[in-house]
């Protein structure tokens, strides 16, 4: 048996790419060959410490690289859009981290530049890696939990003190974190959305994005099916330990995420509530990046991205992530969430957020991000 085919990866952006950097090192069939990273000096340093042979300061040099089959994307969210388009268009696989994009418009221009260029694109969304996700969904899909009733979405954060871009910034604008669980767990899509916003964030945040709510509150209908799904998501104003969470409520069985960090979630079997124990996933990966779902993987303790701290680690997503993206390379499938779904993802918080500027207005989904 010959052996596998092997991809040349660059990762772009190493605040939080460089994370990646020894995943894509250690897996079986990648080649880790080339970083990108606009400052020269702070690039070097991490090239260096991980011997990486290529580098480059401009992303449209990269992409002329003709060695080169995949571009990862780590840069900040307004640069996604543009460079995944780029990335597809100049004939590499693309996965980009999360927001896909910030407008419906850039959603639909990535749908079209994957159909165009026929390379995969993946929304690194790391919940639905997450170890307390692949929990929830082994065992709904074991039938343990019934039938499917309703599922809640919570993502509650304190943005003060991220880079100035990010001041005021609608809640639900970049939702992902925690649409995603509530659209995935049963293969759903959004059909149309209805959202409302509240309260207020500081004055003098409201005019870079034209939003003054502190809080978004969706209700997401989902395409063909009886089932919704509530999602609040949160940035600033508001006194509130980070919690990225997601609750399952279904017949048989149902899942409630801890209130507070570090305590045990809960399952209920009709009336009776257990504290569970969350096991690790990474038997679920090849053996050489097994180690990485419980340990920060680049300098964790000093250079960690402010999301992998105060998102405990992902949930030891990032190998799971890499691992789902290969994959599908290696196996002529779409990952998941490919393009389409992404933007169905995406979308249905940048709606969302459309709907609680018209006061609760019902918002559907465009053609083209459903499947």
């Amino acid at each position: 048996m010959g052996s596998k085919k092997q991809y040349n990866v660059a990762v772009v952006g190493l605040s939080f790419g460089a994370e990646f950097i020894p995943i894509y090192q250690k897996y079986p069939s990648t080649n880790l060959v080339a970083v990108c990273q606009r400052t020269k000096e702070s690039m070097d340093k991490i090239a260096d410490a991980w011997n990486i042979p290529k580098r480059y300061t401009d992303y449209q040099e990269l992409l002329k690289d003709p060695e080169i089959d995949i571009v990862h994307i780590n840069t900040p969210p307004f640069a996604h859009a543009d460079m995944s388009v780029d990335g597809l268009l100049a004939g590499k696989h693309v996965a980009c981290t999360i927001p896909m994009a910030l407008t419906a418009e850039d959603c639909k221009r990535i749908v079209d530049a994957q159909k165009k260029s026929g390379k995969q694109y993946m929304m690194m969304e790391t919940v639905v890696y997450s170890r307390e996700y692949l929990f929830v969904k082994q065992l709904y899909d074991s039938g343990q939990m019934g039938k499917l009733q309703f599922l809640r979405g919570s993502h509650q954060q304190d943005m003060t003190g991220w880079p100035e871009y990010w001041e005021g910034l609608p809640p639900l604008l970049n939702a992902t974190h925690a649409i995603s669980p509530v659209l995935s767990l049963g293969n759903n899509q959004a059909e149309y959305v209805a959202c409302f916003g509240s309260g207020t964030i500081d004055t003098h945040m409201h005019d870079r994005y034209g939003s003054p709510f502190s809080i978004e509150t969706t209700h997401i209908k989902f395409k063909d099916s009886d089932l919704c799904a509530e999602v609040t998501r949160s940035l600033f104003g508001l006194a509130r330990q980070y919690r990225e969470s997601f609750d399952v409520y279904c017949s048989e069985k149902s899942f409630e995420w801890s209130m507070v960090a570090d305590e045990k979630h809960i399952i209920h079997t009709g009336e009776q509530p257990e504290h569970v124990d969350i096991p690790d996933f990474a038997h679920l990966l090849p053996e050489e990046i097994r180690e990485f779902t419980t340990k920060g993987v680049y300098d964790c303790e000093e250079n960690a991205h402010l999301s992998f701290i105060q998102g405990s680690g992902h949930g030891g997503s990032h190998p799971h992530l890499v691992h789902e993206f290969m994959s599908a390379l290696e196996e002529d499938r779409q990952p998941y969430p490919n393009a389409v779904r992404a933007a169905n993802i995406t979308c249905s918080g940048i709606l969302s957020h459309q709907s609680a500027l018209e006061g609760g207005k019902i918002v559907y989904l465009p053609d083209w991000a459903l499947e």
